[in-house]
């Protein structure tokens, strides 16, 4: 069970250890033990990190090729690890670099490619084996699809972000940490990074939220978000928004959840004037506890909320915003 660690400047990605977290239960199944791949220039020492986050073994290629994330050069790279190595699974994040890599890898290997998945499982066949499973919105997320790939190896999956749980770090646990040397094609690289301008703006990150309090079409404008913000202000929490608000040019792209926005999993997830449609429903139903407000009593979001207000929002979330405020002042 194969996943790629991936890091950005020197700091390994959340979505590594989300992986990490999910490898190790497939691979109690399988009876296999958890490999991370690990790419970059000087960053041997980060491996001891994966190790602790669940890694067996982390596969460290260390070379001033892969400072920077670059098709080619990290194709390559793994490409000849897959064909030493020949794992069963690997598993990649899908961000921008785990959408643009394991296409690449995948066709290279002759092997399928499940993207953007949310659920992955392992259970037994028609014939009894153990086959591994991957499911993924499909249809325009109007229903999920699970996938399995019977023949080629290896099998591979990208995962969304924020849909699997880290371990917990166990400090001073023991692994395998192998260097692994590449003879890279340079006549291949066709592609150089002559520039790197950072984007200063700082956005939160939703995913790493505890609380969201999220609106959708039923808050109406900014002047309704403010209200949201009032409640996630005494709360600890933060606000997000359903695709239509960010459609509407109310919210940020970087605040929505959903198939087209992120996947969040936060303690307390509460949706005020969302729908429920299924592409926001797969973005957030993995949340420990969801409340739902809406004046539509047969609004899909009750089907998935712990517990369901219906009425107005607008009225209803100054009224709770205040009483939290005075349960906490005791």
């Amino acid at each position: 069970m194969y996943i790629f660690a991936e890091q950005r400047g020197g700091v390994i990605q959340n979505v590594a250890y989300e992986l990490l977290g999910k490898a190790n239960d497939l691979a109690a199944v399988l009876g296999h033990k958890v490999v991370a791949l690990l790419l970059g220039e000087n960053i041997k020492d980060k491996a001891q990190d994966l190790v602790e986050m669940g890694a067996d073994e982390v596969i460290v290629v260390d070379r001033p090729e892969l400072k920077d994330y670059l098709t080619e050069q990290y194709t390559q790279a793994i490409y000849q690890i897959v064909q030493e190595r020949h794992p069963q699974i690997i598993l990649f994040g899908a961000t921008t670099i785990g959408r643009d890599l394991a296409p690449r890898l995948a066709c290279q290997l002759n092997s399928g490619l499940v993207a953007d998945c949310t659920k992955l499982t392992i259970e037994p066949d028609k014939d009894g084996k153990l086959e591994f499973y991957s499911t993924r919105p499909a249809f325009g997320g109007n229903l999920m699809a699970t996938i399995v790939c019977p023949t080629s190896r290896p099998q591979m999956s990208t995962v969304r972000p924020g849909v699997m749980q880290k371990r917990q770090r166990e400090v001073g646990r023991k692994g395998v940490i192998t260097a692994f040397e590449p003879k890279f094609d340079t006549s291949k690289f066709k592609v150089r990074i002559i520039e790197t301008k950072m984007n200063d703006k700082k956005v939160a990150d939703i995913s790493n939220a505890k609380i969201l309090i999220s609106g959708g079409r039923g808050v109406h404008d900014a002047e309704g978000f403010k209200k949201l913000q009032a409640l996630a202000d005494v709360m600890g929490g933060m606000v997000s928004s359903s695709r239509a608000m960010v459609d509407a040019g109310v919210m940020d792209h970087a605040y929505q959840v959903g198939q087209t926005g992120k996947t969040v999993r936060p303690n307390l997830y509460m949706a005020c004037g969302i729908s429920g449609a299924i592409q926001h429903l797969a973005g957030m139903e993995e949340s420990d506890f969801i409340v739902a407000i809406n004046k539509d009593k047969y609004a899909p979001i009750f089907s998935v909320a712990d517990l369901g207000i219906v009425g107005d929002l607008h009225k209803i979330v100054p009224m709770l915003t205040e009483r939290i405020k005075k349960e906490l002042e005791k």
